[in-house]
């Protein structure tokens, strides 16, 4: 239907930071104490990383970052998912790479033996159910061209990419070799911006890429709004329709808009009575969706199920579903 090679392995590979993350609950009152602001990720060195972890309440570990959140959600659905990405033969690498595996992304990048730790993001959820992250990086963003497995990457539907992944030259152009092998055997290109101030930092690569590579590009509101400063959403929109195959565009409990070719889908919001943590809401619609996608619904069944997986891990604490998603498909 959207001219997939049905005979591919995976339904997609995605390339990211393998981030473990660490959750908590806060206030407000600790996020001015610390300097952060409220609702945004930033990245952290080791040390801050160790201070932060100190001074956070009980916590909750969970197997992270937003491509393999995604790939988690597309397994749980019944995708064929594998992912690219680096931790460390440490403690924390182990219990991520068993996590991947028990909800069935297959994860077989090559562990690194020495230099930086597994790589953690601390979480903070207020009582508004807002996320805002502190994530070092460590191992996770060790991802280099030679990390790129061109038969995986040959072998696959869709390849899915991260915004985050343009935070240095190396994992850069891991990712735009992925791209082209990709693309080089009849597969397709899928990316999500990933947060505000990866867009403000590479606003003009991103805009070049939209142009040469992406097929099917995620963005919320806010990013979107980055890309094209001092454009209204109306505006927006009728620059980058046409910009690639399809772009979502999501918009919280606003709901979501589909473009492709001429057409403009409009997706409800699923009701949700009690909002506990937003974490991954963006990554598991992009889940939903991209199962839809590979699986020859309708663009419309697409951004229903994206958003009734957005509804539901938004429902408690993490990026993981307590219930079985395939429910969902049903």
């Amino acid at each position: 239907m959207y001219g997939l090679d049905k005979n591919k392995r995976y339904d997609v590979v995605g390339i990211g930071n393998a981030i473990l993350d660490v959750l908590g609950m806060t206030d407000d009152a600790f996020l001015q104490k610390h300097g952060m602001q409220k609702g945004t990720m930033m990245l952290i060195d080791e040390q801050r990383a160790s201070e932060l972890y100190d001074k956070m309440a009980q916590t909750q570990e969970i197997s992270g970052g937003s491509a393999a959140n995604t790939l988690a959600g597309m397994a749980a659905l019944g995708s064929k998912a594998a992912f690219i990405g680096k931790v460390c033969d440490d403690q924390l690498g182990r219990i991520y790479r068993h996590d991947l595996a028990a909800v069935g992304v297959d994860f077989n990048s090559t562990p690194s033996t020495t230099g930086k730790p597994t790589g953690c993001s601390y979480i903070l959820v207020t009582p508004d159910a807002e996320r805002t992250m502190n994530t070092y990086l460590g191992a996770g963003g060790d991802i280099y061209e030679e990390d790129i497995d061109e038969a995986l990457l040959a072998n696959t539907r869709l390849v899915y990419g991260e915004g985050y992944q343009w935070s240095a030259p190396h994992t850069k152009a891991a990712m735009l070799k992925a791209f082209n092998i990709a693309k080089a055997n009849g597969g397709k290109v899928c990316f999500t911006l990933s947060d505000v101030f990866c867009v403000e930092a590479n606003r003009e690569e991103f805009l070049q890429l939209l142009d040469a590579h992406f097929d099917i590009l995620f963005a919320n509101e806010e990013e979107a709004k980055a890309l094209y400063p001092g454009k209204s959403f109306d505006e927006i929109i009728g620059i980058i329709q046409g910009k690639a195959d399809v772009v979502i565009l999501t918009r919280g409990a606003r709901g979501s808009l589909i473009l492709s070719g001429e057409q403009r889908i409009t997706i409800s919001a699923v009701p949700v009575k009690d909002v506990v943590d937003t974490t991954g809401a963006g990554d598991l619609y992009a889940a939903g969706f991209l199962h839809g996608y590979t699986h020859n619904m309708s663009l419309q069944q697409c951004g229903d199920l994206g958003s009734a997986c957005a509804a539901e891990i938004i429902q408690h604490i993490g990026a993981r579903s307590l219930k079985p998603l395939g429910e969902l498909v049903a």
